[in-house]
């Protein structure tokens, strides 16, 4: 009997996610065993055209990572989405946009002009940007297009299943593995990982107060706070009380507040807006006037509060975010 056919697919991130799966460790070893992995960019020698010859749906599952910044990425994207049974938006890139997603708070031409002229290591003097196209002494040279937004993989493509995180834990990985492999798999659109939020599950939530009266927001490299305390509690910010658990607590652990990376619980439009929620009946409100001096003292409110969800935000999808001339121009 063949085995299952898998493919790994690398779009606009970090490469943690493609860590993630080799720190399934000698669990790696029993997925391959288990599957046939017919493309890994990152880990062995295949092409795409090798993937162009298969027939469609021959592969039993594609996981995905990164947000789509490319038009190679989408082009990539929807080449596996026809050969594949199930597509998983894997991590917190493809599913939410992730760190990337940030760069729609910008334009593609102010992100050229960062990187190419402004940043101090940067020598340019001819001001030379990258071209999608350009021929030189009869050679023809063609790079990926930039897209002036970026989007969660979603809007390119049909999604089955979504598996967050950044990267998501190997337990979520080898859980969503076994339930792929054995055809225990829940209903379509389903985000696999526990639903409820983090502060519900958090080894600190026997310290928070009843009531949070915040004075002013701090950063945690600022103040001093004891393994077992509440971070809110000490106005650092925590994205714990609008993010879903599974994560395993890993920056809870190591003395950090939730950076909100697994996403939004079920039922849960804007990530940022639930979390501004919770922060809004967390500060000291002698009197009204106190709201505005408070958030102030909030570093990059926009850039914390959306870390991994802003093209999953109702700034995005209603439009504010577009930008003039297409996404693809």
């Amino acid at each position: 009997m063949a085995k299952p056919k898998v493919a790994f697919y690398w779009c606009s991130s970090c490469g943690g996610c493609e860590e993630a799966v080799v720190d399934l460790a000698e669990g790696l070893l029993d997925v391959a065993a288990a599957v046939d992995i017919v493309l890994w960019p990152v880990a062995i020698d295949a092409k795409y055209e090798d993937i162009e010859k298969m027939e469609d749906g021959e592969i039993t599952v594609s996981f995905i990572n990164g947000a789509i910044r490319l038009d190679e990425q989408q082009e990539i994207a929807q080449l596996l989405r026809r050969k594949s049974q199930v597509v998983i938006a894997f991590g917190s890139c493809a599913q939410l946009g992730g760190i990337p997603g940030l760069a729609n708070f910008k334009d593609k031409e102010s992100i050229l002009s960062r990187a190419f002229f402004e940043v101090a290591t940067t020598v340019n003097p001819d001001k030379v940007l990258p071209q999608a196209h350009c021929v030189d002494e009869g050679h023809e040279l063609t790079l990926p297009n930039l897209w002036n937004t970026v989007r969660r993989l979603d809007e390119v493509v049909d999604v089955d299943y979504f598996l967050p995180g950044c990267p998501p834990m190997p337990d979520t990985i080898s859980q969503a593995l076994d339930a792929l492999l054995s055809g225990n798999l829940p209903e379509k659109g389903a985000i696999l990982s526990p639903t409820k939020n983090l502060c519900s599950e958090c080894s600190r939530r026997d310290s928070k107060p009843e009531t949070i009266a915040v004075e002013k927001f701090q950063r945690i490299i600022d103040v001093d706070i004891p393994e077992e305390d509440c971070f809110l509690a000490h106005g650092v910010l925590c994205m714990g009380p609008a993010t879903r658990s599974g994560c395993g607590e890993r920056c809870i652990s190591a003395n950090m507040p939730c950076r909100g990376c697994y996403g939004p619980c079920d039922g849960v439009t804007d990530q940022g807006l639930a979390m501004l929620s919770a922060l809004a009946g967390s500060v000291n409100l002698k009197k009204p006037e106190e709201f505005d001096r408070i958030f102030k003292t909030l570093d990059d409110a926009a850039g914390t509060l959306y870390r991994f969800s802003l093209p999953a935000s109702i700034a995005h999808n209603g439009g504010l975010l577009q930008r003039e001339g297409g996404d693809e121009q």
